[in-house]
């Protein structure tokens, strides 16, 4: 399985700088934290000069906090799509997205957070990081809830699922870290409540 949220570059391609410090960023700050990854540390994980942070991010880390954000989303999103997309039911959807995070977690050494809470919950109390982590939820629950519908949720149950799978999910995030237990996000699709006529053999 292709693990979509974990950066990654080819060896053979450097990637340009501003590319480099987004990747270093999501990395870092998804496994420490925004307030706990120094800027020294940053630049050195992207090998970037310090002048180049701030020609492309005018704000410094704050700036690269949210585009690191956006790329960690995009990538969740990717996620959802590739696990949704074939899935026969809701809860098999769910459970694909489950299992692909389960494996991340082990990957990345179980003490991973979530990409965008991460980043953007741990960093300064400010109303655009705040913002900005509403709306990356925002869309990844109007997201998940349009497959719902899809695979035959009604309107308001769809969204109740969405928003039900990903409170489940964020709380399952924490509890594995804890833990250093990925089974704790694995079995998560199994709290989902199961709409009525859905199947049984899922």
């Amino acid at each position: 399985m292709t693990d979509v949220t974990t950066p990654s570059a080819s060896p053979d391609s450097p990637a340009p700088t501003r590319e480099r410090l987004i990747l270093a960023a999501a990395g870092l700050f998804r496994n420490k934290g925004y307030s706990g990854t120094g800027l020294a540390e940053l630049l050195a994980a992207a090998d970037a000069p310090k002048g180049s942070l701030y020609h492309h991010f005018p704000n410094g880390k704050s700036d690269l906090a949210l585009a690191a954000a956006d790329w960690a989303s995009e990538r969740m999103m990717a996620l959802i799509t590739a696990s949704f997309g074939p899935a026969p039911t809701f809860q098999e959807g769910a459970k694909t997205v489950c299992y692909k995070l389960a494996k991340l977690f082990d990957t990345q050494g179980k003490w991973s957070g979530c990409p965008v809470s991460a980043t953007l919950f741990e960093g300064p109390e400010n109303e655009a990081f705040h913002q900005h982590a509403a709306k990356l939820f925002e869309g990844w629950i109007t997201e998940t809830a349009a497959h719902a519908r899809r695979l035959g949720l009604a309107e308001t149950e769809a969204r109740a699922a969405a928003e039900n799978f990903y409170i489940l999910l964020q709380g399952g995030w924490q509890l594995a870290r804890v833990r250093r237990d990925s089974d704790v996000i694995r079995g998560l699709h199994l709290q989902l409540h199961r709409p009525e006529g859905a199947q049984k053999n899922d």
